[in-house]
C-alpha cells in the first residue's frame, strides 16, 4: 500500500462499465484517485498534462480501438501501468496487447467489486518488487566494474552475457563488441585448440578451469592472460547454467618467464640485470639443479616460502617449496622431476597450498619449465609462482553473488531451484514429503513509503534471520526479490509439520519490531504446496505456492494457506485464534 494515493485513468466510453470499476475502487482508505474520460481524444489530451500512474484502457472506444488506440496511449504515458479492458472472447487482441506493453487484462462484464481493487493493489506490489532487482544487478554491475580482475559470464554454451570493465581493458574490446561472443573467441588461434581441450576436460571432470592464453585484442595486439572459470551450477546433477570466467593480465610475468628460459651462461653474464628485474616484479621465482636442489629464489620467493635466499641454497626442493592439495592434504608428485622426464612446461594441479616455513598456508599456481644451457642441454629447472589468494576470493565472491540476495545474505531463486531439484530427487527415493512455503510481508509498500526505504531494507534483514531462526538448518530460506520468501522444507512427514513452521513464522511476529526506535507491526500471508500431492517438479510446486499466498491475502492476511485446487473459498487461518489454526489439508 502507498502513503499516497494512486491516481488512475480510467478511459473508458460505457456510463454503466464505467460506475461498476469506480464504485469498486472508491472507498474509506482513498486508495485510488479516479479521473474518468469516455474517449482516446481526451485521454491523450489528459495524459498530455497531467501524470499518471496507472491507466484502465477500453479497446473498443468509439473514437480509437484495438491495438491502433494501445499504442497511443502507451506512447502518450510510457511510464504508467497500463490495463486493458475488452471482452471476454477477445483473446487475441488481448495477447498482441501484452506482447507490446499492456501489464495486465480485466474482462468487461467480469469485474468484481472485491477482487478489482485487490488485484491492482498486487499488480502494483509486483511491478515495485521488479523495479528493487533491477537495482539489485545495478549494484552488481558497480561492484564487478571496481574489480581489478577481468570477469566474463557467459551462459550454459559459453556465449557472453556480461563484462566488466576490467575486462574491457584487458581485451580493447566494449560491452557490446563481446556480448553474444564465445568464451574462446578472443584467444590466439594458436592457443585456442589446446584452451578448448582443457576446458572440456575441466568441465568433464566438474573441476575449476586454469588455463594462460593469449588474446588477439581489438587492435590486433596480444596480451598474455590466465584464465580462472568455475560453473553456475542450478540443479541436481551439476548441470551448469553458465561460467564466471576470471580473467587477468600476466604479460609482466610471460615476459620473466621468457628471461628465465635462457641458458645458465647468458644469466650469468646478465646476471646483475636480471637480479634487479627478478626482485622487482610480483610472482615467486626459484630455481633448482638436475639434482632438484634449490639454486636461487628472488625476494617474493623469499616472502611466500619464509627461507631466505642464504638458508635455502643446497636444500631439496621439498624442504623449501612445501605444496600440498587443499582437499586431500597429500603431496603432490615432485614437479621438477615431471618437468625435467616430460622436457616441457608443467604446472602443479589446481587447488594446491604452500605451506611455508613457519606453517602458514597460501593458494598458489605455478609453472614449472626445464633450464636449457647455451647447448641446448637441460641443467635445472625453474618454478614461477604467485599468491592466487585474491582471484580465488573474487571468483568466490562472484559465485555467491550469482546465487545470493546481496540485503539478506538469503539464498535467491536460482541456489533455491537447485536445492529444491535435488531434494525432488531425494525425496522421490526414499518416499518423503517436501513443504514449500510462500511468504508475503503484508503491508510491506506501505511501511517502505511511509517510513524510508532504510527502515524498510533492516526490517527485511530482521525478518530474513527470524525466518531462519524457526527452520532446519537442512532448510533453505530464499528471498525471491522484494517482499517476497519461499522456504524450502526438505523430508517432513506430514503436513502438518508445514503448517506447524508456518505457524511459528506467524508466531515469531506477534510483537511489533523496533528499528530506528519506531515500532513496526509485521504480519505474513504464506501459501504452501506439498510434494508429491501439489506436484512433482519444480514449476508447478512453486505456482501452487503462490496462488495458495494469494488466497491468504484475500483472506484477511496474517494467516497462512495450503494449496487447494478443489476449494474456491479457503478456510482462514489466521495467528490471532484461539487454538491452532486448522488449515485446508485436504487436497
Amino acid at each position: 500500500m502507498k502513503s499516497s494515493a494512486t491516481h488512475l485513468l480510467l478511459i473508458e466510453s460505457d456510463p454503466a462499465d464505467a460506475k461498476v470499476i469506480k464504485d469498486a475502487l472508491h472507498d474509506d482508505s482513498a486508495a485510488f484517485v479516479v479521473e474518468w474520460v469516455k474517449s482516446l481524444a481526451e485521454a491523450l489530451e489528459y495524459l498530455a498534462n497531467n501524470p499518471i500512474e496507472v491507466v484502465l484502457l477500453d479497446l473498443a472506444l468509439p473514437d480509437g480501438k484495438g491495438l491502433g488506440a494501445f499504442d497511443k496511449v502507451i506512447a502518450a504515458a510510457p511510464d504508467a501501468l497500463i490495463l486493458v479492458l475488452s471482452s471476454a472472447s477477445d483473446d487475441e487482441l488481448r495477447r498482441a496487447a501484452m506482447e507490446r506493453g499492456a501489464h495486465d487484462y480485466f474482462a468487461k462484464g467480469h469485474i468484481d467489486a472485491h477482487w478489482l481493487p485487490r488485484a491492482l493493489n498486487y499488480i502494483l506490489e509486483r511491478k515495485e518488487s521488479r523495479s528493487a532487482l533491477s537495482e539489485s544487478e545495478e549494484r552488481f554491475q558497480v561492484m564487478s566494474d571496481a574489480s581489478p580482475l577481468g570477469i566474463f559470464l557467459s551462459d550454459a554454451q559459453g556465449d557472453c552475457i556480461y563484462t566488466n570493465a576490467a575486462y574491457h581493458t584487458i581485451s580493447g574490446q566494449s560491452l557490446a563488441e563481446t556480448l553474444g561472443t564465445n568464451w574462446k573467441a578472443a584467444i590466439h588461434p594458436d592457443d585456442r585448440e589446446e584452451a578448448v581441450k582443457e576446458w572440456h576436460a575441466a568441465v568433464n571432470k566438474r573441476e575449476p578451469f586454469l588455463a594462460e592464453v593469449r588474446f588477439v585484442r581489438s587492435d590486433n595486439t596480444m596480451v598474455w592472460t590466465r584464465l580462472n572459470a568455475a560453473a553456475i551450477n542450478n540443479n541436481a546433477n551439476q548441470k551448469a547454467q553458465g561460467y564466471v570466467q576470471i580473467v587477468e593480465d600476466i604479460s609482466d610475468r610471460k615476459a620473466m618467464e621468457t628471461i628465465l628460459r635462457v641458458s645458465e651462461d647468458a644469466l650469468f653474464d646478465q646476471q646483475e640485470r636480471a637480479q634487479v628485474t627478478l626482485n622487482s616484479i610480483g610472482d615467486a621465482v626459484l630455481t633448482t639443479n638436475l639434482g632438484g636442489k634449490i639454486s636461487y629464489l628472488n625476494r617474493t620467493a623469499e616472502t611466500m616460502t619464509g627461507w631466505p635466499l642464504k638458508e635455502a641454497l643446497g636444500l631439496s626442493l621439498e624442504e623449501v617449496f612445501t605444496v600440498i592439495d587443499a582437499d586431500s592434504r597429500q603431496t603432490p608428485p615432485n614437479p621438477v622431476r615431471r618437468a625435467l622426464k616430460a622436457n616441457k612446461t608443467v604446472k602443479l594441479p589446481s587447488n594446491c597450498l604452500l605451506v611455508r616455513r613457519d606453517g602458514t598456508e597460501i593458494p598458489i599456481e605455478d609453472s614449472i619449465a626445464p633450464i636449457r644451457n647455451r647447448l641446448g642441454a637441460i641443467s635445472g629447472a625453474v618454478i614461477v609462482f604467485h599468491d592466487v589468494s585474491e582471484a580465488r576470493a573474487m571468483a568466490k565472491k562472484i559465485l555467491h553473488m550469482a546465487q545470493h540476495d546481496v540485503l539478506t545474505g538469503l539464498a535467491n531463486r536460482t541456489l533455491l531451484t537447485e536445492r529444491l531439484t535435488r531434494a525432488l530427487g531425494l525425496a522421490k527415493r526414499k518416499q518423503k514429503k517436501i513443504g514449500l512455503l510462500f511468504i508475503d510481508i503484508d503491508n510491506f509498500k506501505h511501511i517502505n513509503d511511509s517510513r524510508g526505504h532504510a527502515v524498510g531494507d533492516r526490517l527485511l534483514q530482521i525478518i530474513a534471520r527470524r525466518l531462519e531462526s524457526v527452520v532446519r538448518i537442512t532448510d533453505t530460506v530464499c528471498r525471491q526479490g522484494g517482499d517476497e520468501f519461499v522456504v524450502l522444507l526438505t523430508e517432513i512427514e506430514h503436513s502438518e509439520d508445514a503448517a506447524h513452521v508456518a505457524e511459528k513464522m506467524i508466531a515469531a511476529f506477534a510483537a511489533p519490531q523496533k528499528i530506528h526506535e519506531q515500532s513496526i507491526a509485521v504480519t505474513l500471508s504464506i501459501g504452501i504446496s506439498l510434494y508429491p500431492k501439489d506436484g512433482s517438479d519444480v514449476d508447478a510446486l512453486f505456482q501452487r505456492a503462490d496462488n495458495a499466498m494469494y488466497r491468504a491475502k484475500v483472506c484477511g492476511r496474517n494467516n497462512y494457506q495450503f494449496y487447494s485446487s478443489g476449494v474456491d473459498t479457503p478456510l482462514i487461518t489466521t495467528a490471532d485464534s484461539g487454538s491452532r489454526p486448522q488449515a485446508n489439508t485436504s487436497s
